[in-house]
């Protein structure tokens, strides 16, 4: 098994200034290829920190990922600060100067004097290029890895362990890749992986999966589970958990023989228990499914939005070739935008109030009128912290989809703060809809 830790550099990261995207998504693409992320740690950019951070991650790593700290400013310290604790001199790479210098160039304009830093490469280390920013990525080989070796003094390796810890303390890998996501995720697809599969390869077989489901609880999933997957187990396959807004990831993983079979095995007894739940594998979005479910049908979509504010619309459109079946949305927040643009009588909003079964499925059915779609889905709720009442408390919200069958109105009851709120609404919203077309898709 090859572990790898993250080392995240970054002021802004530790202030809550910028989200750190890189956990998930370096630790996602290791994962999928095989290896072991077993930690993860942010440092501010400071020397010592950097150091710090990297010194340790080696004493127990595999390989160590560092991102960020690359650029030209003075608080972009971690190509001179790994150097340093490497032993490893700064030479100047005249082909990354090179580089910088077209990059510039290409853009009309000279390289300034303090990005030419960024041509100094670690002696012995192994360039990566970078096509869409200035600053390379490096691969540094640590051997042997005293750092390890240290670290297996202090602690006492078992005899049992004395092979293992002396195969990997002969030698490591440290990758130092650019902060800004559009040149890391490129460079570590097209440059770390070709170099992890030559240096680091992984031996192990491994197996997994991502399942997602929608429409129950995190503990209700694992409830229903319990018994369908306890053979598997047994059989070595690792379950884990992942509960968002309406939705919940069942993660299925394995190592060694027979990995992808147990994995397989795995997956169908999830299905089975849990049957409509589960709505897609890996990546996918509920979005997605249900914009290829309407697609593969020839069928399309329009929505009528109040609570959720055009959100629905949103994750819609987020999807490529949405176009295809997304015809038009409206956003009537306002009761006279929901006469005005929807026909919704006003003898309803007055009866029942906007917040209603009834004006919930006149929104549906005059979303589909005027978009002249296949379906229509409308959301009216109240998303709070205020506009409750006893009878319809904050949380409130009446789903309706119209189409060609007679319209359904749903209700359901979301006490949550507003973003989560209208998260779980949109969720809901689209479950109505794929559950409609996989029981039409049945009764065909």
């Amino acid at each position: 098994m090859v572990t790898v830790e993250l080392v995240h550099t970054g002021t802004e990261l530790l202030l809550g200034a910028r989200l750190n995207r890189h956990a998930w998504w370096l630790s996602r693409r290791l994962t999928e290829l095989g290896y072991m992320v077993t930690r993860q740690t942010t440092v501010p950019d400071q020397a010592r920190a950097i150091c710090d951070a990297v010194a340790e991650a080696l004493g127990r790593a595999d390989l160590v990922v560092v991102t960020g700290g690359l650029g030209p400013t003075s608080d972009d310290c971690t190509r001179e600060e790994i150097a340093r604790l490497l032993g490893r001199p700064l030479r100047e790479d005249p082909e990354v100067l090179r580089h910088l210098e077209a990059f510039y160039a290409a853009r009309g304009r000279s390289m300034p004097p303090r990005n030419r830093v960024q041509a100094l490469v670690p002696e012995g280390a192994r360039v990566l290029p970078n096509p869409h920013g200035t600053a390379p990525g490096l691969a540094l080989e640590v051997r042997p890895n005293v750092f390890r070796q240290r670290a297996s003094a202090i602690i006492g390796a078992k005899p049992a362990d004395a092979e293992a810890v002396g195969d990997r303390a002969a030698g490591s890998w440290v990758l130092l890749l650019p902060g800004p996501g559009r040149e890391l995720y490129p460079m570590f697809d097209e440059a770390v992986v070709p170099l992890l599969r030559q240096v680091l390869p992984v031996r192990d077989a491994w197996a997994g999966v991502t399942l997602r489901t929608v429409g129950l609880g995190e503990s209700a999933v694992e409830q229903q589970l319990a018994g369908p997957l306890a053979r598997w187990r047994e059989m070595g396959v690792e379950v884990g958990y992942c509960a968002m807004a309406g939705l919940v990831d069942v993660r299925l993983t394995a190592r060694g023989a027979g990995a992808q079979e147990r994995v397989a095995g795995a997956e169908q007894a999830v299905v089975e228990a849990l049957g409509p739940a589960v709505y897609g594998r890996g990546e996918v979005s509920l979005e997605q499914v249900v914009l290829e479910l309407l697609r593969s049908r020839g069928e399309t979509l329009a929505v009528a939005e109040s609570c959720t504010g055009g959100g629905l619309a949103h994750r819609l459109t987020n999807v490529p070739g949405a176009s295809a079946v997304f015809l038009a949305g409206w956003v009537t927040y306002s009761n006279a935008a929901k006469v005005d643009c929807l026909g919704v009588e006003p003898a309803a909003l007055e009866r029942h109030g906007a917040v209603s079964e009834q004006v919930a499925r006149q929104m549906a059915e005059g979303a589909r009128q005027r978009a002249r779609s296949t379906y229509a889905l409308a959301t009216t709720g109240i998303a709070g912290p205020t506009g409750g009442t006893p009878n319809k408390p904050v949380g409130t919200v009446y789903i309706a989809l119209a189409g060609p069958a007679p319209t359904r109105v749903i209700h359901r009851f979301n006490p949550f703060d507003r973003e989560t709120f209208k998260a779980v609404t949109i969720t809901q919203a689209l479950d109505l809809l794929r559950r409609a077309l996989l029981e039409k898709a049945e009764g065909l």
